[in-house]
């Protein structure tokens, strides 16, 4: 059996690999001589049981590849970036509850999209916009939160006490960076909601540009994770976006993950959110009370007592009273004067 494929086989492979026009040129040389064209040396691969045309189309189908763009690396698995986009669109959600709070007006974010490019791909991608660079400790580094100016300009109008309308400017001024200041601290404080699964950060302001030109938080080419969304405000439709470089979440990579995110565990025993929960539980505030003794009373008694009445109680004078807080027992001591005031002296705690 011969190795050798005919002209009209040679034909018939290269017009299934590069098309028509790729065997014009073997065709018309073969027209032109009486002897054969030299035949290549792949030809000699495929024996005459089976078609060219099934084996070119064999190999296709075997090889299975995946672009990888050595420029743009990927840092973040995408179980990892599942979890950004979890913890984001509760950031969104709270967002824009609190501002619809502050502003008095029906305020909607949605997340769009969340991808990981280099950092000055995002930069190309911002027109004019509003950037405020925000620390974010404990994490090291820096990140960056753009809204666009026709946003940032509805949201003042709508703080002076005005409908909503945005201004076609690209410049803040004295008076306005203040107010924009304030509703930025708001975001803020969703964002530190919204990340308390993962870590307990406390975003602050580091800086308010209004020029990409100034915004340098990571080198050109470093990634970055950019989260754009749409914000819905006054029947109009802005954009806003956070980017945060791969070096600020590279600390946190290991907790980036669905099953940790949702594990209680480790946030219960932080010591961070410990003193958290601490200091919140110092603020507040619970009732107190002195229990002087208890008696019985029929309901006609009851009805029936009247100013200057006496009741006699189960309590001696020489024994300790109870002092409930939050109407369960939790100290015995004795009532005392303190000037013109009628102090209780604590003597010891109920432990049982």
């Amino acid at each position: 059996m011969s190795d050798i494929l005919s002209q009209a086989e040679i034909e018939a492979l290269l017009n299934s690999l590069g098309g028509d026009a790729d065997v014009a040129a073997p065709a018309a040389s073969a027209g032109r001589g009486s002897q054969p064209s030299p035949k290549p040396a792949f030809g000699q691969q495929f024996g005459q049981q089976e078609k060219p045309q099934q084996r070119s189309s064999a190999i296709r189908q075997a090889i299975a590849y995946e672009v990888y763009d050595f420029r743009r690396p990927d840092k973040f698995s995408k179980d990892q970036l599942r979890t950004l986009q979890m913890l984001h669109e509760t950031f969104a959600r709270l967002a824009g509850s609190s501002l619809s709070a502050y502003l008095r007006a029906p305020i909607s974010i949605e997340l769009i999209s969340l991808e990981q490019v280099p950092y000055e791909e995002y930069l190309r991608s911002i027109n004019h916009s509003v950037f405020t660079i925000m620390s974010l400790p404990p994490l090291s580094g820096q990140a960056v939160l753009e809204i666009e100016f026709g946003l940032v300009f509805t949201m003042i109008d709508r703080m002076l006490g005005g409908p909503g309308k945005s201004i076609g400017r690209t410049v803040l001024t004295d008076i306005e960076r203040p107010l924009v200041r304030q509703t930025i601290e708001r975001i803020f404080q969703a964002l530190k909601s919204a990340w308390e699964g993962v870590v307990i950060v406390n975003p602050g302001i580091e800086g308010m540009e209004t020029s990409s030109q100034f915004v340098q938080i990571a080198p050109p080419n470093d990634i970055v994770v950019t989260i754009l969304f749409e914000v819905k405000m006054a029947g109009q439709r802005s954009a806003m976006s956070l980017c945060i470089p791969y070096l600020v979440l590279k600390p946190i990579a290991g907790k980036l993950s669905a099953q940790k995110w949702f594990a209680s565990g480790n946030r219960k025993h932080s010591p961070v959110s410990r003193r958290s929960l601490t200091y919140q539980v110092n603020k507040s505030n619970v009732n107190c009370s002195v229990r002087l003794g208890k008696t019985r009373l029929t309901v006609q008694d009851f009805l029936a007592l009247k100013p200057g009445d006496l009741l006699k109680l189960d309590q001696r004078t020489a024994d300790e009273l109870t002092m409930l807080v939050g109407n369960v027992p939790k100290f015995l001591g004795k009532p005392a004067m303190q000037g013109k005031n009628i102090v209780f002296s604590i003597v010891d705690p109920i432990t049982e």
